[in-house]
């Protein structure tokens, strides 16, 4: 038997045609494809550089809080100092957009510090482009400063490679890199002192922050983010853990977190929102490499820079290696039983250092690219129906698409389906409230997406 090729009508294929096009204007833009920009900047993130950034660092033999700031060749100050002509050089190399400044505060007698200190945050700010957007900002850091076992001992060798060198190293590349793009919201990179000393510069940072009423969409600090190895030899390359709050520590809650907790929403705060759309963006760009988002504000009972952020009620999120080596940090260096322990720069990964920045600046892009997270997102609550009903405020943006509404089931970690609206500002699903939770997210042009705002309920 032989079958006939298979013809269609002018008609029916134009038909056909207008249905496809439809069908994709109803989709919305294509927000999984990637953008040239973001690859080239994935790309341009260079594991040799970051390595002779920590090798550099180390070479100033301490950058403990008081150590010494006279000397051009060692200790915090002449560290410092590095870090902003480095900065400097690199910015003006890419067009002289990105503006470097020391951002300074006198600490007073504390626990830690024992007699008045300089504290210094190296902040490179790169403006935003789009008016619309520009006064929105995401910030990384990492800590320069150093330490030893005791956390007083401003002079002995606290080469701090990994603890936080890697951190440093991998936010001054970003900076170097980035600078050469341009994106619609600010973008802040910072190298902060004092984390060991109690997480002062980015405390100070971060109030400033606050009295200013910055508007700081995100956070990310990268800390200990320099090796693949744990204690057993083990490695594990594929990964970083990054660490996001849900409720935040409070005396008394406030009506933000009670409506969460009222709504079974405390796996949808803003920074469990940030942390889906670093998961989303630093998986889609960085192949093969996993973004594993650990439930918690940080390891179990200890921090790092973020936590000024969030006790100051913004997104934030901590990069952490996927099992560290206690013999390389906050020890002196020292052999014992045949082993060099201390926190050395040959016990780093430097393509897996490298690996952690692209996630973060695939991050940063998209976000910085992408509209605002929408606002004032409610959910009708007057009548009782199995449907579910959003409205939320309109985005200022000149490129928003439209937005798209998410969901997944109340066990599930991560969105699992979407519905794009357009510029639509409310919609209704056919899917409970009761058993699902909803977030909306807005569109550009391009396919970037805000992260999601979580529903409250409109009375």
């Amino acid at each position: 038997m032989h079958l006939k090729p298979l013809t269609l009508s002018v008609a029916v294929l134009a038909a056909l045609n207008t249905y496809a096009a439809q069908a994709a204007v109803a989709d919305g833009p294509d927000t999984r494809r990637h953008q040239a920009q973001i690859d080239q900047i994935v790309k341009q993130i260079s594991p040799q550089r970051i390595e002779g950034y920590v090798r550099k660092l180390v070479s100033f033999r301490t950058r403990h809080t008081m150590s010494d700031t006279v000397s051009e060749t060692e200790g915090i100050g002449a560290a410092r100092r590095w870090i902003k002509n480095e900065l400097e050089r690199c910015g003006a190399a890419a067009g002289g957009k990105l503006q470097v400044a020391f951002d300074s505060h006198i600490a007073p007698v504390s626990a830690r510090i024992s007699r008045p200190t300089e504290i210094v945050n190296v902040v490179a700010t790169l403006p935003g482009t789009q008016d619309a957007s520009r006064e929105r900002m995401y910030v990384v850091s990492g800590h320069y400063d150093s330490r030893n076992t005791d956390v007083m001992d401003a002079h002995g060798d606290a080469p701090g490679a990994d603890d936080d060198a890697s951190g440093t190293a991998a936010v001054m590349e970003m900076a170097c890199v980035m600078a050469r793009y341009q994106f619609d919201a600010t973008l802040v990179f910072m190298t902060v002192a004092a984390e060991e000393q109690g997480l002062l510069g980015a405390a100070h940072w971060a109030e400033q922050a606050k009295q200013k009423n910055l508007n700081i969409a995100g956070m990310f600090t990268n800390d200990i983010i320099g090796s693949s190895r744990d204690e057993h030899g083990k490695i594990d390359n594929k990964q970083v853990r990054l660490f996001a709050e849900g409720l935040p520590v409070q005396k008394e809650n406030s009506d933000v977190v009670r409506t969460l907790i009222q709504t079974g929403g405390e796996n949808d705060s803003l920074s469990r929102q940030l942390a889906r759309s670093v998961k989303e963006s630093g998986e889609r760009y960085v192949s093969g490499f996993k973004v594993n988002v650990i439930q918690r504000r940080d390891r179990y009972l200890r921090g790092g820079d973020h936590m000024p952020f969030l006790e100051r009620g913004y997104a934030a999120l901590r990069f952490t290696e996927p099992a560290e080596d206690f013999n390389h940090q906050h020890q002196n260096i020292r052999t014992e039983n045949g082993v060099l322990i201390g926190d050395l720069p040959q016990y780093n990964d430097y393509a897996y250092i490298a690996q952690v920045a692209r996630v973060n600046a695939a991050a940063l892009a998209t976000l910085s690219l992408a509209p605002a997270a929408p606002t004032k997102v409610q959910v009708r609550t007057s009548k009782l129906q199995n449907d579910t009903e959003l409205v939320w405020q309109a985005n200022a943006e000149p490129d928003l698409a439209g937005y798209r509404v998410v969901w997944r089931e109340t066990g599930a970690a991560d969105w699992q389906g979407s519905r794009f609206v357009g510029k639509a500002t409310e919609a209704t699903l056919t899917l409970s409230k009761d058993n699902y939770y909803f977030g909306v997210q807005a569109v550009d042009n391009d396919g970037n997406v805000s992260p999601a705002t979580y529903p409250v309920p409109l009375r």
